[in-house]
């Protein structure tokens, strides 16, 4: 398993922890423009929802794998928060902000993988 993808499987373990959900993985290596390999995409129904996914997402990452965010974006609203992991961005949103942005029609050319609440680590 390659660092971005054992990356990737420690923040989708803290987003299900927390009950995220619609948990989408964006591969972005193949367009030319992106500025990072992967989106990972969740929303929650509340901003105490949003802000302990994040909080789960960093705990199990710093624990798996001894990296910490490199930038957090949105933390004192929680109505979308960005988690900048250098070649991975997190972003969790509260439902209704998620459903307006629909960030992942952005990118459209993306491979994009719907985790499953059973996905196996």
């Amino acid at each position: 398993m390659t660092n971005n993808n054992l990356l990737i499987s420690n923040i989708v373990e803290g987003i299900l922890e927390k009950k995220g959900k619609e948990i989408l993985v964006l591969d972005l290596k193949k367009i030319g423009h992106a500025f990072c390999d992967n989106f990972i995409i969740c929303h929650a129904d509340s901003n105490t929802q949003v802000s302990a996914i994040a909080d789960s997402i960093e705990k199990k990452v710093k624990e798996g794998l001894n990296i910490k965010v490199h930038h957090r974006e949105g933390v004192s609203n929680s109505i979308w928060v960005l988690l900048d992991y250098n070649d991975v961005l997190v972003h969790i949103f509260q439902t209704e902000f998620r459903e307006y942005y629909k960030l992942e029609s952005l990118w459209g050319d993306a491979q994009i993988t719907k985790i499953e609440e059973s996905y196996n680590f």
